[in-house]
């Protein structure tokens, strides 16, 4: 074989070896981009969770202070606190 067949089935393997890892490379980023998707639903699944969880506590602490023995000032504060809320989300969703 001629010096210049060598040189050449050198770099044909050379291309090859970067073709093999460029495709493996190419695999392993598919793969993380799946698993960052993956995690990107659950942390939106997990902040539904919370927020759904901080109304609950709302409404728990809401029905807490209908029963307290303060009554009617604390339970009509409350509700004042939150018709203000409503309005203010009515406002925000009119603009």
């Amino acid at each position: 074989m001629s010096e210049t067949d060598l040189l050449i089935q050198g770099v044909e393997y050379k291309i090859r070896k970067l073709l093999n890892r460029y495709e493996k490379l190419e695999q392993s980023h598919d793969k993380t981009q799946s698993e960052n998707l993956s995690l990107k639903q659950e942390i939106e699944e997990k902040n539904n969770l919370i927020e759904e969880l901080k109304q609950e506590i709302q409404k728990i602490k809401l029905a807490k202070s209908l029963e307290s023995k303060e009554g009617p000032n604390e339970a009509k504060l409350k509700i004042n606190e939150l018709v203000r809320e409503i309005d203010h989300c009515i406002g925000l969703l009119n603009q």
